[in-house]
This record gives C-alpha cells, structure tokens and sequence, in this order.
C-alpha cells in the first residue's frame, strides 16, 4: 500500500478493525497468518462492486421496496440502522419508513443486529415516480458532487500523465505502478458515491443529469488502466511469496 501513501502501521490497524467487526479472519497458510474475507464481507463487496461497476442490475420494475423498521431504543442503534440503510440505498419517507427503488441482501441482518424487527413490502407508487424519488433524495446536492468529482478525477488523470510524459520524454502509457495507484484513487473516491447516491434507475433522473458524465470517465479511465494495476499487483504477489 506504500505508493498509495498507507503505512505498514495503519494497514495493521485497519486490518485488526476489520477482524472486530467480522470483515476478515485470520486463517494460517503454509506461508504464514493470512486474513480472508467473511460471508458478511462478500456478501458486501458482492453488492458494493455491482453499485460501483453497475453491473448485475435489473431493469427497473417500477416497484419500490418499502421498509417499517421499528424505532429502536438505544441511539446507537438508531444511528446504526439510519447509515446502514442509507448505505443500501434507502431514504427516509418519514421516522420508521424507508424506500429504496431495489431491494437489499443486507437489510435484514442489518436491522436484526441491533435487535429492532422491520417489515417489507413492494409498493407501486400511483403518482409521480420522479416526484417522489426528488422527495426522498436530495438530487441537486448529489448532482453537484459528481461534477466536483468530475473535475478532480480529469486533474488526477492529467497530472498523472504528465508526469509519466516528463519522466519518459515521450506520451507513453503509465506505469504499471502508477496505473495502479490513479485507479485505486479512482475507485476510492467513486465508491463514496454509495454513501450518498441510491443508484436510481434513469428514468427517475432529471435530464442532464451529472452522474452520467461522471460514470462514462469512470468507466473508461477504470478499464484503461486495470491491465497495468493488475500487473502491478500480481508483481507485487509474486514478491511477496518469493523465498528470503
């Protein structure tokens, strides 16, 4: 993680949170100690890839899944409950109501682990769709996120070549290494996005809409540079099993 800036001692940090909160587990190889992901990890970045790669979704049906979750008594547990669910996509209709355009794998075990019991239900909304989706979610706010992210990703990627055209004297592909360390960035900063955008299906979009712009540079920065930062990485693997 060194060209990303993370030190070994934040990377060991990180990696024992992770153990607490049921991301990983140690498991021993013949190599030595070792961490894997948990069902609860995969299942996330199961889900987490498809949002960021939007991949796997289907087409909307015009339903909305639509949560009662009951009011939990501790506020921990509600503060829980309440960025969980707007992790997964669900916006607040009112105190205990929730909707969200899909449903989610995760919500069950979400809500279950703060002891608090849910409803769901699919519901056709009879009014207007995009009204309600502009109700639930602060669009604009959303919208002008991707545009600031826009601009700084277009900078991440010009800097990074004009470097690489200065260190090479020619306009010359990125190294392996820096391909990986623009495109973690990249993920890195997009996948915040999950936080904050449901992931709406584009007819309940406004026109113009900023996060189309946003996704096509994604998509076409990401998959130019996943050969290199694959490379890299697998160099780094061999390295890293290699004998002393």
């Amino acid at each position: 993680m060194a060209p990303l800036g993370i030190a070994a001692p934040a990377v060991r940090t990180a990696i024992s949170r992770m153990v607490r909160q049921d991301w990983l587990e140690p498991v021993r190889l013949r190599s030595g100690a070792a961490y894997r992901l948990t069902p609860k990890a995969q299942r996330r970045l199961t889900e987490a890839a498809q949002r960021i790669y939007r991949s796997g979704l289907a087409p909307w049906d015009h339903r909305w899944h639509l949560l009662v979750v009951d009011r939990a008594v501790d506020r921990a547990a509600r503060d829980s409950i309440r960025n969980g669910l707007t992790y997964l996509g669900y916006a607040p209709l009112r105190e205990g109501t929730w909707i969200s355009p899909r449903t989610s794998a995760e919500v069950d075990a979400l809500v279950a682990a703060e002891g608090v019991a849910t409803y769901h239900f699919l519901a056709e909304h009879e009014s207007d769709d995009v009204r309600l989706a502009a109700a639930a979610w602060d669009l604009d706010e959303i919208g002008r996120s991707y545009t600031s992210w826009l601009s700084e990703a277009r900078l991440l990627v010009a800097n990074a070549s004009e470097r690489s055209a200065l260190a090479s004297g020619s306009d010359t592909e990125l190294s392996d290494r820096d391909a990986f360390v623009v495109r973690s960035r990249l993920v890195h900063g997009w996948r915040k996005f999950l936080f904050r955008d449901p992931g709406l299906p584009s007819e309940l979009l406004p026109d113009g809409w900023p996060g189309a712009a946003a996704a096509r540079f994604f998509d076409d920065q990401t998959t130019h540079l996943l050969a290199g930062a694959s490379r890299y990485v697998d160099a780094c693997l061999r390295l890293e099993g290699a004998p002393a």
